[in-house]
């Protein structure tokens, strides 16, 4: 379906633009679904690999006939969500693109790599260093008395929240540099917001976080307070001043009006 120039799109016209790219990318999701499936039982075994490497038995239960099937889906969904992760972030730039001006368009191809890249690392990160240490910890207070047999659903949800948000949460330099790129963030602005950073870390790891204590989310707060850091720095390196960029764009409009 052919959409409209954006110039020229009402807004009952935009959100039916909206509408339209995220079926698309629901289709992609699906098509990462069906790439996943065939290899659902190499997927369960290296996402219990943080129980084996924290020392615990890697046998999950299941209560309901049905558990285990589910559990296949879910976790060929998840890793197909990373499998799409690029075209759906083509979707999203795609939706917020006609807001720039032509010259800011070039930067969809590093927003799409390093977007992907990062959401990627982000999972491996929490798969290979967080998480296991996350049951390394909560393994201590079991004792000789008490023997650690998680249900399928339970960990689930404990692993797939955790690893879904690290991923979400690299983000942070690429959307940085994107922001400094088109002018709406600065060096400046950023080293002044430093703090409010700071506490914001803490509270998004306190909503990601499997577990309640302070352990655990320090260890995920201290990484995001790094990514900031690392995008102040990237500010610095590839930021633009706003009125640079409108300048640049009128100028280059200018000689190219079409």
């Amino acid at each position: 379906m052919a959409l409209p120039h954006p110039d020229k799109m009402s807004f009952l016209e935009h959100l039916e633009e909206l509408r339209i790219r995220l079926v698309r990318m629901a289709l992609a999701l699906c098509v990462g679904f069906g790439a996943c499936w065939g290899f659902r039982e190499r997927i369960f075994h290296f996402m219990t690999e943080p129980l084996r490497e924290a020392g615990l038995k890697a046998d999950l239960i299941y209560t309901g006939p049905a558990d285990a099937l589910l559990l296949y889906m879910k976790m060929a969904f998840f890793v197909g969500i990373f499998i799409a992760a690029p075209y759906v972030l083509w979707e999203v730039w795609g939706f917020v693109s006609p807001g720039l001006y032509k010259n800011e368009k070039m930067y969809v191809v590093p927003f799409i790599l390093f977007g992907t890249l990062f959401f990627v690392g982000g999972a491996l990160f929490g798969h290979y260093f967080l998480f296991p240490r996350t049951f390394s910890f909560l393994g201590t207070f079991g004792g000789k008395d008490m023997v650690f047999m998680p249900k399928i659903d339970e960990y689930w949800s404990f692993y797939s929240w955790f690893l879904l948000g690290l991923g979400l949460v690299f983000q942070i330099p690429v959307v940085i540099f994107v922001l400094s790129r088109i002018g709406i963030v600065t060096p400046g602005f950023l080293l002044r917001g430093w703090k409010m950073a700071v506490v914001a870390s803490f509270v998004v790891s306190a909503f990601i976080t499997p577990s309640p204590d302070m352990v655990n989310q320090t260890m995920l707060a201290l990484p995001m307070i790094g990514l900031y850091a690392l995008g102040v720095g990237v500010a610095f390196l590839f930021g633009r001043p706003r009125k640079d960029v409108e300048e640049t764009a009128l100028s280059a409009e200018s000689r190219n009006p079409d």
